[in-house]
C-alpha cells in the first residue's frame, strides 16, 4: 500500500537512511541539531545519531563549507546545510574555488563527495536577502552538480543520489514545497543525476520548468487540456548537468517551447536552455523560444508585490495561449 509523506520528510528520510547505512555520512549546519534546522529538514537526526554526526555549527557559512570540503577530501561524506540559498554567497570562495575545483586541480586523485543543502525560492515574504533563486550562478561553475526537486518522490531519490555521488552537489529545497505531500516508497532508492522527467506528454507546446514553477505549469496544462491545448511538461530535476536531450526531443515533437523559472529573466538559466534549443532544434521551431521569469529586481518583501514579482499560473497560461496562437512556420 502506498504512503504519502511531505517534501521535507522525504529529504529527512533520505538523509536518515544513508546515515544508517554508511558511517562516513554526517551532517553539519546552523541549528540542525536539537532544533532540527530552520525548516525541520534534520528533525530527529541528532537524537538518533548523536552530536558527532549531526553537528551544530557557529553562524559562519565559510566555516560550514570549509568543514565540508576538508572532511570530504579526507574520506567522509558530509552533508552541510546553508539555511537560505542567499547565504551561499558568503561561502563562494570555498564553493567555487575549493569544492568545485579540487578534483580537477589534483588530476582526479582528490575525491570530494560533499552535499550542500539549502533553501531557495520565494513566496514566503522573506524579503530580498532570504528569497532568491541563484541557480544560474552555481550552474555556471564547472565541477558542481545542481539539483532542484519539484516533489517528494524526486526529493528522496535525488537526495540519496547526491549523498552517494563522489563529486560536490548542491541540493536546493524549494521553501514553498516543504509541506507538499506525495507518494514515496519507504525503501531507499536513487534517481540518476542529470535525468529529466516528462511529467505530462503533449503535442502543442513544451513547457520546461523547475522547482515550484514546474508544478504550476503542470496544473495549467491540465486546465488547458479541456480546451484542446495539449501541453508537454518537462522537469529537468538536475540543472547541472542538464538533460538537454530530453528537452530537444520534446521540442522536435511540439515545435513550440516556453521556459519558466523564478530567478530573474536576464542571465537566467532559461537563456541557456533557449540557446541550446536553437542550436539543436532551430529548424523544428514554429515560434521563438518563450521565457517567463522574474523582473530584474530584488525580491520584494510585500506579499502583494512578491506575488506580482514571481511568475504565476496565470502568467504561464497566458504565455502558452500566446505561443500556441502564433501561426506555424
Amino acid at each position: 500500500m502506498s504512503r504519502k509523506i511531505s517534501y521535507v520528510q522525504a529529504f529527512n528520510e533520505a538523509v536518515r537512511q544513508e546515515m544508517a547505512d554508511d558511517e562516513t555520512v554526517f551532517c553539519a549546519g546552523e541549528d540542525i541539531g536539537a532544533f532540527g534546522g530552520v525548516f525541520q529538514s534534520y528533525a530527529g537526526l541528532q537524537a538518533e545519531f548523536g552530536e558527532e554526526r549531526v553537528v551544530d555549527t557557529p553562524i559562519s557559512e565559510q566555516a560550514i563549507i570549509g568543514l565540508g570540503v576538508g572532511a570530504a577530501a579526507t574520506g567522509l561524506r558530509p552533508i552541510v546545510d546553508i539555511m537560505f540559498m542567499d547565504f551561499i554567497c558568503v561561502a563562494f570562495d570555498q564553493i567555487v574555488n575549493q569544492a568545485a575545483k579540487m578534483k580537477y586541480m589534483f588530476g582526479g586523485s582528490a575525491t570530494v563527495p560533499l552535499t550542500i543543502t539549502t533553501g531557495g525560492g520565494g513566496g514566503l515574504s522573506a524579503a530580498a536577502q532570504h528569497s532568491q533563486s541563484l541557480e544560474a550562478l552555481i550552474c555556471h561553475i564547472p565541477g558542481l552538480k545542481v539539483i532542484m526537486p519539484s516533489n517528494p518522490y524526486d526529493m528522496k531519490g535525488l537526495m540519496t543520489a547526491c549523498i552517494r555521488e563522489n563529486n560536490p552537489t548542491i541540493m536546493v529545497k524549494h521553501k514553498r514545497l516543504l509541506g507538499m505531500q506525495g507518494e514515496v516508497p519507504e525503501e531507499p532508492y536513487m534517481i540518476p543525476l542529470g535525468q529529466a522527467a516528462t511529467l505530462r506528454e503533449g503535442s502543442d507546446v513544451t513547457v520546461v520548468g523547475w522547482g515550484r514553477m514546474v508544478n504550476e505549469a503542470f496544473d495549467v496544462a491540465k486546465k488547458l487540456a479541456a480546451e484542446g491545448i495539449d501541453v508537454e511538461v518537462i522537469d529537468p530535476r538536475t540543472l547541472q548537468p542538464l538533460d538537454t536531450a530530453t528537452i530537444i526531443e520534446s521540442v522536435r515533437k511540439t515545435n513550440r517551447v516556453i521556459v519558466v523559472h523564478e530567478a530573474v529573466r536576464f542571465g537566467g538559466l532559461g537563456a541557456e536552455v533557449a540557446a541550446q534549443i536553437q542550436e539543436e532544434a532551430f529548424d523544428h521551431l514554429d515560434a521563438p523560444v518563450g521565457r517567463l521569469a522574474a523582473p530584474f529586481s530584488p525580491v520584494p518583501f510585500s506579499p502583494a508585490l512578491e506575488a506580482h514579482y514571481l511568475p504565476s499560473a496565470n502568467d504561464i497560461e497566458q504565455a502558452i495561449r500566446d505561443i500556441v496562437a502564433r501561426p506555424g512556420a
